[in-house]
Formats: C-alpha cells, structure tokens, sequence
C-alpha cells in the first residue's frame, strides 16, 4: 500500500468580505457573557489523505474553495 500525507486545508472568507455566520456568533458572544470580542471569521476544515501533496493547490483552486470571495491555506500534518 503507498505511504500517504495527512493534508490539511482551512478555507476562510477573504478579508473585507461579509460573514453572516461569523457576524451572529460575534452578536451572540456578549449575550453568554463573552465581551471583547471584536471579529469572528467562520471557516472550514478539511482534512484528506493523499499520496502526493503535489496537487493540493489546484484542488483547493478549483473545488475546495472559491477564490473570488475565500483564501485558503494548507500543511502537511504528522
């Protein structure tokens, strides 16, 4: 069986761009006693094991995120 590489990928709304989720869980936080908190940014996660991290990028390009309104990063993880 070939050896794989655990990648992670965490897409997030691109700065200046609006976030309803991030804006209510900004708006519930002082509600449950939480002050201070000035921005929330709601992402996601994706985790996915492959035998070559050489496509990643042009995976997370052309489906795992959209680029005109998200950026995305991605790491190797042990």
């Amino acid at each position: 069986m070939p050896e794989t590489l655990k990648i992670r990928v965490l897409v997030r709304p691109k700065e200046g761009i609006l976030d309803p989720q991030g804006e209510a869980v900004r708006g519930a936080l002082p509600a449950l006693g939480f002050e201070g908190v000035r921005t929330v940014h709601i992402g996601r996660l994706i985790e996915m094991e492959v035998e070559s991290a050489d496509e990643v990028d042009a995976m997370c390009r052309r489906l795992l995120s959209n680029p005109t309104i998200e950026e995305y990063e991605w790491e190797v993880v042990s």
